[in-house]
Order: C-alpha cells, then structure tokens, then sequence
C-alpha cells in the first residue's frame, strides 16, 4: 500500500515532534519532510514532492498565508491543510481564498487531524467541526438563496443542509442535528446540488464564501 507522504510546517520543534510521532503511527501515513518556516516549506515541497503540507500559519519570514499563495501559484499538486490555533473567521476566509484544503485548529482531538488529512487526501475540503455551529446557527431568518448558474433558489432547509455540508458534516451528522432521516437529507442534498450545479464539497466550500456565509460568524 503507498502510504500518504507529509511534510510538517511549524516553527515549534516539540509541536512538529509530537505530529510527527501521530502520522507515522498510521498504517497509511509518513512524515517525509520538516520544516520551520514556509520559505523551507516551500524549498521542500519542491524537492520531496509530498501529497499533502501541514502547516501553521504563524511562522517566521514566511507565513502560512503567502507559503499557500505561492504554492498555488505554481503547478504543485500538494494540497495544503491548516493546522493552528487561530479560529477566527478572518484567517478561516484568508486561507480558502488562498488555496488551503482544509482547516483544523490545534486544540482538536488527534483523530480530527488524522481525518482531516484523509479527507483532503482524497479530494475534499476540511473545515474544523467546532466552526460549523456558529456558521450554521449565524444563518438566522435570511431568506432562502437564489442559485448561482441555474437562478434555482433553494428552500430554507436545502440552504441550512447545505451550509452544514460546506462545514464537515457528513449525513448521517445533519440528520441527528436537523431530525431527519438520513434519505431525506440525500433528497436534499442531490436537489440543492442539481440547483446548484456543484459537485464537490470543495464547490461548495467556494459557494459558501461567494455568498458571504463566512462572514455572519
């Protein structure tokens, strides 16, 4: 089995330890490479190719911020997930817009990283659970949003199954939070992406910042 290949980003020694020590205990995972600053970040994605960068944003000479804009703006496929302590929505907005994967606040439970990693693995985008609560509940009484390629506008309920997608929740989560069957909320989750024309948690990430839901936190 190829294992997934880590690079670690962070200018604490005993932090980067203590990563390293969790992700090579997983039987699909290797730390490949260190760093304590994302120019390093940067100079080692480019010689060791890894799948994925785990990296804080506060870092010396070069910060997480600009190590993912200029990542991006290259042809590397690595993905980058966040990993900090900052969890206010302006670095949450900074850091999708820049091109991050995913995002996980350090006082997490390990399991939330390890997730994290395997879900931007395989393609998804990764929101820390403990933001979704007040994305969601900042909704309040707004009327429901109008579709933004089709001019389709969503039901009340289309809009809040959405806005818990964009956050990390699976179904069977939003069930449990909205009292519904796990099939209704697949019925609603194929309507509001038809209506959409998304087809991927990452679309619909991009969708929720375009609509300002980022913001309401």
């Amino acid at each position: 089995m190829n294992k997934l290949r880590i690079l670690l980003a962070d200018d604490h020694v005993i932090l980067r330890d203590g990563l390293k020590s969790l992700i090579d205990a997983q039987p699909d995972m290797e730390v490949v490479g260190e760093a304590e600053n994302g120019r390093v970040a940067l100079q080692k994605c480019k010689a060791l190719q890894p799948d994925i960068l785990v990296m804080d944003v506060s870092m010396p000479d070069l910060n997480g911020v600009k190590a993912t804009e200029r990542l991006r703006e290259t042809d590397s496929k690595v993905k980058v997930l966040i990993l900090t302590v900052h969890d206010d929505v302006g670095h949450l907005r900074q850091l999708l817009q820049a091109g991050a994967s995913g995002y996980v606040l350090k006082k997490a439970a390990t399991y939330e990283l390890i997730n994290a990693i395997r879900v931007v693995a395989n393609g998804g985008t990764y929101l820390d659970s403990s933001l979704a609560g007040k994305v969601v509940g900042g909704h309040g009484g707004k009327s429901p949003l109008k579709g933004a390629t089709q001019g389709k506008e969503l039901s009340e309920r289309e809009t809040e199954v959405l806005r818990y997608i964009a956050f990390g929740y699976g179904n069977k989560e939003i069930a449990d939070k909205l009292k519904l069957s796990i099939k209704t909320v697949e019925t609603y989750k194929t309507r509001l992406m038809e209506k959409l024309d998304l087809h991927s948690r990452s679309e619909i990430v991009r969708y929720a910042l375009r609509q300002g839901w980022l913001d309401d936190m």
